[in-house]
């Protein structure tokens, strides 16, 4: 659907909206947003809504922080959750400078100006994201806990799902606003879901991944219950995922899928994998963002950390589902939900490309379960590993070239110096277990 000013000045008047909230992301992952009235709807559309962008961390100096909110009048939608009358919609925004350029420091942007390449190329980049969380109980006062009355497990149902509920709720409003859901199951822990929707063009699914993770966060709260996306919330169980399903096309057709290609893969399928292959150590700092990220990527917990490929085989950093056609997809098992959906959804259409612009050739396909070899035969078969810490991803960021050009100068150098601090401050903590672990041995 694609709207002029007239038709959001009209559907404001018409849908009695009173209150609209103009939306942007920034570096992190951070939704953001200013909340205008009606009256200032106007000004909003002719993108004369300022924001001070100093305030935003990793977004502007103090001595530049006037910027605009340029909103993308087709992400117009009346949040179906807020109260029906007087109506409260949002706008997601891109952000530019005085000058009337786009701000290198815009996630957003990142994205648009990789997706402006791959159309140089001939090329749509389509993505389907499979978003997963937690539903936890909330204490007296409202705090969120890490316990859950939840009593099921991989696609079990009520009564022992004590989150279908809201599962339910989080579906009919997403379709509300015109999401075309696939699939919403209970995951393998205890309290951890797992809501699909169809895939689409990278930027509108990026917006939609934040929109989802605002509503599943809001939806849950309306039910008594906290909602996180935090990657690996409980010890000895499962964390959470974001499977990023990757396809190319080129007039129409799915330029991955070639019928009589060896596995029906064509020869730009098994570029992109190694494009992809050449550059995650690196891309991990997007796609896993956070201390806690690399607590999930561990053996044993369905998350895979070696570097490898496969038709099959749930134990590789890379599947590629069975379905063909125009259907064929490259799935990424490593993203978490944490990572700002712009910034990795740019970085892995970037690897996959230099992948295929050098014409890169993937290692063969490891078929066997990689998470029961030894480290000797991983070794042998050339099996690398991610990195194992946020630090290390960091440093692996900083030497891939590819990826900072990307990211450009300005988030390159706010993200890489925010990840740091957030390493040094974990690093420096004194956590339970060591107070358990040492405290009466030593």
């Amino acid at each position: 659907m694609s709207y002029t000013k007239e038709d959001i000045l009209r559907m404001a008047k018409e849908d009695d909206v009173e209150f609209i909230r103009m939306q942007f992301t920034d570096i992190f992952g951070q939704l953001k947003n200013v909340a205008i009235t009606a009256s200032q709807l106007e000004k909003a559309v002719n993108n004369q809504i300022m924001i001070d962008g100093s305030s935003i961390e990793g977004f502007a100096r103090i001595y530049e922080s006037d910027q605009y909110l340029y909103p993308d009048l087709d992400s117009w939608c009346v949040l179906p959750w807020r109260p029906q009358h007087g109506k409260v919609a949002r706008l997601i925004c891109d952000v530019y400078n005085p000058d009337g350029t786009p701000f290198a420091g815009d996630p957003r942007f990142v994205l648009k100006r990789e997706i402006e390449h791959t159309a140089a190329l001939g090329y749509e980049f389509n993505v389907g994201p499979e978003c997963e969380f937690f539903l936890f109980s909330t204490d007296e006062e409202g705090r969120p806990t890490t316990e859950t009355a939840d009593e099921a497990g991989y696609f079990d149902l009520a009564p022992i799902d004590h989150g279908s509920d809201t599962r339910r709720e989080i579906c009919m409003n997403l379709e509300r606003m015109g999401y075309e859901i696939e699939a919403s199951h209970h995951e393998v822990a205890r309290g951890q879901h797992e809501i699909d929707f169809k895939y689409g063009a990278a930027l509108p699914t990026a917006d939609k991944i934040m929109t989802f993770k605002l509503a599943v966060k809001v939806l849950a709260q309306r039910n008594g219950l906290h909602a996180t996306f935090m990657p690996k919330p409980l010890f000895g169980v499962n964390g959470s995922g974001m499977h990023i399903n990757m396809s190319l096309f080129k007039n129409g057709r799915n330029i991955f899928y070639q019928e009589d290609g060896s596995l029906k893969l064509s020869t730009e399928a098994y570029s992109f994998i190694a494009g992809i292959l050449a550059h995650v150590k690196g891309l991990a700092a997007l796609t896993n963002p956070l201390v806690n990220s690399y607590k999930r990527l561990v053996p044993g917990y369905e998350a895979p950390c070696y570097l490898a490929w496969s038709a099959s085989n749930r134990s590789a950093l890379i599947r590629i589902p069975a379905a063909r056609g125009q259907a064929t997809r490259i799935e990424l098992r490593c993203p978490d939900p944490s990572c700002n959906p712009y910034l990795a959804l740019a970085g892995c259409l970037a690897a996959g490309l230099d992948g295929i612009e050098k014409g890169m050739t993937p290692p063969a396909e490891i078929s066997d379960n990689i998470f029961a070899m030894s480290e000797a035969v991983r070794k042998q078969n050339g099996i690398d590993s991610l990195p194992g810490s946020l630090q290390e991803a960091i440093g692996e960021l900083e030497r891939d070239e590819l990826l900072v050009k990307v990211l450009g100068e300005h988030i390159f150098t706010q993200y890489v110096s925010g990840k740091k601090a957030e390493w040094d401050e974990y690093r420096t903590q004194v956590s339970t277990w060591e107070l358990k672990r040492y405290m009466k041995m030593y």
